[in-house]
């Protein structure tokens, strides 16, 4: 009689498992394929199995073709050449598969007109975002930076989220894209801030100033506006930002910014006001947090 091992994780016992027997099932298989046949109590004893359960594991592996009884004063039982038996259990996946691909072509038929449907369904008010965290605006503010393909224009309104000397990003866009900002005098009375501008302006960006700014803007090919709205009664610190694609509001936004961009003088002269300003003693409003190309 050849003896083959009950109990491995890559015994045939575990292999049988993940084909969909018991473990007992499996346990009793492997023990009948032992000899020609077993008694039940003898296959009981080789596999391990508890006695009272002996018959109805037996009588499963019948049913499932897996085990055939030899009738006698005491029935035996005999295990189902290896091959037809793993057949049959295979067999039996198949058709499981088969009924679940089934279902799922039902199911495809059933939702795809309710998909489609709903796909046609859009929220009106879609094209707008509101970002009320730092965090969610910078990161949105990046992603949007990173998808310009021809031309940002910026009004830049300090505290920045990061100060022009360290924005190593906008000074690759300033490189690469058509690039305009607007900068408040103010920006004159942080020598490091003044210094990153100017090299913004070495690497391309055509930089102009203006003693306010009314509000931080970014206009991305004429397509997508980003902007900050402060409460005007309660006058917080806290910045709510506005993202909304819209082509025509980005039209208008921009005639906005070219008629701040005409009133504004270049990097010597405005630094030259800006001073006469601080020794007038006059200064200007400082403005809310929004990354922009110089944030």
């Amino acid at each position: 009689m050849v003896t083959v091992r009950i109990v491995d994780n890559s015994s045939p016992v575990a292999r049988l498992t993940g084909l969909g027997l018991t473990s007992y099932e499996a346990r009793a298989y492997v023990a009948l394929t032992g000899r020609d046949s077993f008694t039940a109590a003898e296959v009981a004893r080789l596999a391990t199995l508890p006695r009272q359960r002996i018959y109805d594991v037996l009588s499963s592996l019948v049913q499932k073709g897996l085990v055939s009884t030899r009738p006698g004063e005491v029935v035996k039982y005999a295990a189902a050449e290896p091959a037809l038996a793993m057949e049959r259990l295979v067999e039996t996946h198949r058709r499981q598969l088969a009924e679940l691909e089934d279902d799922a072509a039902a199911l495809i038929n059933e939702l795809t007109p309710a998909y489609h449907a709903g796909q046609e369904h859009t929220d009106p008010l879609q094209y707008i975002e509101v970002l009320r965290s730092i965090g969610a605006i910078n990161a949105r503010f990046t992603e949007l930076q990173a998808a310009v393909k021809n031309e940002i224009l910026v009004f830049t309104k300090p505290p920045y989220a990061k100060p022009p000397q360290e924005n190593v990003e906008g000074l690759e866009v300033a490189s690469a894209l058509t690039a305009r900002s607007l900068y408040e005098y103010s920006l004159f009375d942080d020598a490091d801030a003044t210094e990153g501008v100017r090299r913004f302006i070495e690497a391309g960006e055509d930089a102009r100033f203006v003693p306010e700014l009314p509000l931080k803007l970014v206009i991305m090919d004429e397509a997508i506006v980003m902007f900050g709205m402060q409460d005007p009664i309660a006058g917080s610190s806290d910045l709510t930002m506005m993202v909304v694609e819209h082509p025509s509001l980005a039209t208008v936004l921009k005639v906005a910014f070219n008629g701040f961009w005409d009133r504004g003088k270049g990097f010597d002269e405005a630094s030259q006001e800006a001073s006469k300003r601080r020794a007038g003693g006059k200064t200007s409003a400082a403005g809310l947090e929004l990354p922009a190309l110089n944030r």
